[in-house]
């Protein structure tokens, strides 16, 4: 009898702790309604989120983005076929002046896969569409830089010719770079020759080079010139304006990203208990207490990981002054900014370097950035451009591109 009126109490105890009024019921049941019910149904749909559900619509979504992507190409294809060079502008953008405040290289090759997307013409017809849009004076110089050695001609590279500087190897330099190296290597070597070229004949005061497949946003030139214009520029090598989304989550190796994702946690725990102070329409029993504050740091933590960082750095684009600079990450190249004359100094650092498999030109980059004394390195997020290549020019391809 003695042992069943002490254990009474306990009862009673464990039946308040678990009733709904208490703190732990309250934070349970919330966690199951939160990522058991309104991110599953939310984001099944959205590709960089954990619970995007591949099974069901990768492959739909994978075809979409490739006809968007195909009548672009064609409608871009009939833009430049038709257009007038006297039309696009004045001056011409074949008339390139010199020492301007940025030069825009765009490095292209043939493709043997997925020629009818015309991948140039879409990034050409995109920027001269934005050049505009600095003033009186265009934001950029243009320039196209043909890097095709095969029998066959860059026909998209041919086709711009008479609205844009297109620069090429000569036959003599073509001839001494026909030695047989991989392609990671002739890559790299196509890259700097583009980088050199354009400095000896414009000498800009800043460079963006981007490859043929990188397609600008149309915010591009104002976020380049807010860039410009912060301190940091003076002091790095070059700033990427690209990272594949997928690799854009906070979890993540980049130890500012982890700081990034603490700190959106707490942000978010004490707007939602300073929220509970003044409104409170569920009676919640959540108190500004260190334990509270820490289920709630995680609680927002998991739930804005589970979303998608890729989704949260979107917000950011209402304006240039909200791009945020980060150190740069390793993985690639398809749009790259090289404040004052650092352009050249890459150049060197690649041309002093041989390219593999494992080290192609984006890792050597990198590499040089954090052992070279007195050299950094930056990215920008969110992405100054859209990577339209489905189908690469140097890389093997699948038979029909999907999107992850």
């Amino acid at each position: 009898v003695s042992a069943g009126i002490t254990s009474a109490p306990l009862l009673t105890r464990e039946l308040q702790y678990l009733r709904w009024s208490s703190p732990v019921t309250q934070a349970l049941g919330v966690s199951i309604v939160t990522f058991c019910v309104v991110l599953p149904l939310s984001c099944h749909r959205l590709l960089y989120s954990y619970y995007f559900i591949k099974s069901m619509y990768l492959d739909s979504m994978s075809e979409e983005v490739l006809k968007e992507s195909l009548d672009r190409g064609q409608e871009a294809l009939r833009f430049w076929q038709g257009a007038s060079t006297a039309a696009l502008a004045s001056p011409r953008f074949g008339e390139v002046t010199q020492n301007p405040e940025l030069l825009v290289t765009v490095v292209t090759a043939s493709r043997n896969e997925g020629r009818d997307f015309h991948y140039l013409l879409q990034v050409m017809q995109q920027l001269s569409s934005i050049v505009g849009g600095c003033g009186e004076r265009r934001c950029a110089e243009l320039l196209i830089c043909d890097v095709e050695s095969g029998p066959q001609e860059n026909q998209d590279a041919k086709l711009l010719e008479a609205h844009f500087r297109v620069i090429r190897r000569s036959p003599q330099e073509q001839q001494s770079n026909q030695d047989y190296v991989n392609t990671f290597e002739k890559e790299k070597r196509d890259y700097v020759f583009c980088l050199r070229k354009g400095w000896e004949l414009v000498r800009p005061r800043n460079v963006v080079v981007l490859e043929d497949d990188a397609l600008p946003r149309q915010d591009f030139f104002g976020v380049v010139k807010d860039l410009l214009s912060r301190r940091f520029a003076l002091q790095t090598l070059y700033v990427k304006l690209y990272h594949p989304e997928r690799l854009q989550r906070y979890w993540n190796p980049e130890p500012y990203r982890i700081l990034e994702w603490v700190g959106l946690g707490l942000v978010a725990a004490t707007a939602l208990f300073l929220t509970i102070l003044y409104w409170n329409p569920c009676s919640s029993s959540f108190t500004l207490s260190a334990s509270h504050l820490l289920f709630f740091t995680l609680y927002f933590m998991a739930a804005t990981e589970l979303l998608g960082r890729h989704y949260l750095l979107e917000v950011r684009r209402l304006s240039p002054q909200l791009y945020a600079v980060s150190p740069a990450t390793e993985c690639c190249t398809p749009a790259m900014l090289y404040p004052g004359n650092a352009s050249q100094r890459v150049a060197e650092y690649l041309d002093s370097s041989f390219c593999f498999k494992g080290n192609a030109k984006d890792i050597v980059l990198y590499h040089m950035a954090r052992t070279v004394h007195g050299e950094r390195s930056h990215s920008v997020e969110p992405n100054l451009i859209t990577h339209i290549g489905a189908y690469s020019s140097v890389r093997a391809n699948p038979a029909r591109p999907k999107l992850l």
